[in-house]
């Protein structure tokens, strides 16, 4: 049976899960600018705590972003690591989509729209619908002014919200919601989940291609000299 690993740390929160033998375990903190320092130690409880060695991992997938810069660096630069001594491939994940997932778990809404607090004055923002137990992208994700974000031209019925942007920007996000939940931050078990789409699917990608998604392309640009 299929061995998975997933981390995320793209937000204040830092969590780890693991699938095995048709079994899902996971460890969750919220521990803003700790990632760092606990996420090695959280994988090897928990691959402990299921009696696994690395070696036994197929796959390792991870929150991609758009999240924290420092975050999303810190979960690809592991991952990397990993999978470059393993030999094994990775899944990244969208952290919107993880996002989307929990909130259908825990909420069991069919349609979410997701939205970060970029700082900046700005939301990273992806609208998502179920279709058959997965959370799929409805549109394109975005970094943008709160001002700007909406629901797909196509859509109809009930939508929730959820991610912090729903916290900071609630009152100036033009998007009718039936509901939200403006604490939620994205999950490693919901990251795990979307992965296990993914490889079913074939769309693991080596370890080289284990990249972040900031979508603000000036996140780490230099100034250019004067």
């Amino acid at each position: 049976m299929t061995t998975l690993l997933a981390l995320d740390t793209a937000t204040e929160a830092c969590s780890v899960a693991l699938l095995h033998d048709g079994r899902v375990l996971s460890h969750y903190e919220v521990i803003p600018r700790q990632h760092a320092q606990r996420l090695l130690p959280m994988i090897q409880d928990l691959l402990a705590e299921a009696g696994v060695g690395l070696s036994a991992l197929d796959a390792i997938a991870f929150g991609r972003g758009p999240g924290a810069f420092t975050g999303v660096r810190i979960a690809v630069g592991v991952v990397q690591g990993l999978a470059f001594a393993l030999d094994r491939p990775v899944l990244p994940v969208s952290n919107l989509a993880v996002l989307a997932q929990r909130a259908h778990r825990e909420q069991g809404v069919a349609q979410v729209a997701a939205a970060i607090d970029a700082r900046m004055d700005e939301v990273y923002w992806g609208c998502y619908r179920l279709d058959a137990g997965e959370m799929r992208l409805a549109g394109s994700e975005a970094v943008l002014p709160p001002e700007r974000a909406a629901l797909p031209r196509d859509a109809q019925g009930d939508w929730f919200g959820a991610g912090t942007g729903w916290g900071t920007f609630a009152a100036r996000l033009p998007v009718a919601v039936n509901g939200q939940a403006p604490d939620l931050l994205p999950h490693a078990q919901d990251l795990l989940a979307l992965a296990a789409f993914a490889w079913a699917r074939g769309e693991a990608v080596v370890a080289d291609e284990a990249q972040p998604v900031y979508l603000r392309d000036n996140v780490a640009t230099p100034k250019a000299p004067r």
